[in-house]
């Protein structure tokens, strides 16, 4: 049995649809449980009378951090060691590039904690989703004919969330070949925020503008604007960072070797999502960002 926590986000929710099509057992743990569907099941982080029912007789678990949890040690930790008491053997973690050398962000301290917990585990290290672009800035390309991130002119090795999720599922379905792997998931090339502005205006026919805002304007946006609470904010302000620093544009071939084919490029994901960030779409759900 496979449990998959994050099951209605972006990456979950490719993995279950991988983990579906490969005719998987598997249980979906979700807050609220939709009467009728038997494979989901109730479960919170951060409340152990979930934890039982939500970890009988799960040997695999898909760990996602819910972005609302940032003091992992306290809120998300201690489920985790109550699945591997419960029997769960391996963990398959959606961690973040470069986690292993950026120690501010809470993927660091998951990974830390799953070297020494007696699991085994995959790390599903993966750069920067296109899906952001589609959730939690849409509002801005869609109503604002703008991104408004703290960059610079740093490049991200963007990838898909789709991509991200079916690799995952590689790892979930065969442990075995994945035990103790830290897999760093990427798109075919990395782009500036000018890049993807550029892309965005001629998939869309119309000019979307990058002019490189400074951190204190972006904070002031995302928690007015986007409703990002201040701990997502400061997660993403050192993701963003990073990304003006030069240090997120590094590319791998992990989702070709993982999966056996090349990654998704975000031109592909542009024209594919196109619709989301036309104006007739402005009333559509904004998701938070799941990295």
């Amino acid at each position: 049995m496979i449990l998959v926590t994050g099951a209605t986000g972006n990456v979950g929710g490719a993995v279950v649809s991988a983990l579906r099509a490969a005719g998987a057992d598997m249980r979906l743990a979700v807050r609220s449980p939709t009467p009728g569907k038997a494979e989901e099941t109730a479960f919170d982080f951060t409340d152990p009378r979930t934890w039982d029912e939500a970890f009988a007789g799960v040997q695999s678990l898909f760990l996602v951090r819910p972005p609302a949890i940032g003091n992992v040690k306290r809120d998300l930790l201690p489920a985790v060691a109550a699945a591997r008491d419960s029997g769960v053997e391996h963990v398959v973690f959606l961690s973040l590039q470069g986690a292993e050398r950026n120690k501010v962000v809470p993927h660091a301290t998951v990974e830390k904690w799953l070297r020494m917990s007696g699991l085994s585990w995959t790390f599903m290290r993966a750069s920067f989703f296109h899906q952001n672009l589609s959730t939690i800035h849409a509002g801005d390309v869609r109503d604002r004919n703008n991104i408004l991130v703290p960059a610079g002119r740093g490049a991200t090795a963007f990838v898909d969330a789709n991509d991200v999720g079916a690799a995952a599922a590689v790892a979930l379905l065969h442990p075995d070949e994945h035990v103790n792997r830290a897999w760093t998931l990427t798109g075919p090339r990395a782009l500036t925020y000018g890049q993807v502005a550029g892309i965005l205006t001629t998939e869309l026919g119309r000019p979307i503008h990058y002019r490189r805002p400074g951190v204190l304007r972006y904070a002031r946006h995302a928690r007015k604007v986007l409703g990002m609470e201040w701990g997502m904010v400061g997660v993403t302000i050192a993701i963003y960072t990073a990304a003006r620093l030069g240090l997120a544009a590094g590319l791998t071939d992990e989702v070709s070797t993982v999966l056996g084919r090349d990654p998704v490029d975000f031109a592909e994901f542009a024209h594919r999502e196109r619709d989301i960030w036309a104006p007739a779409a402005r009333h559509s759900p904004v998701d938070v960002p799941e990295t």
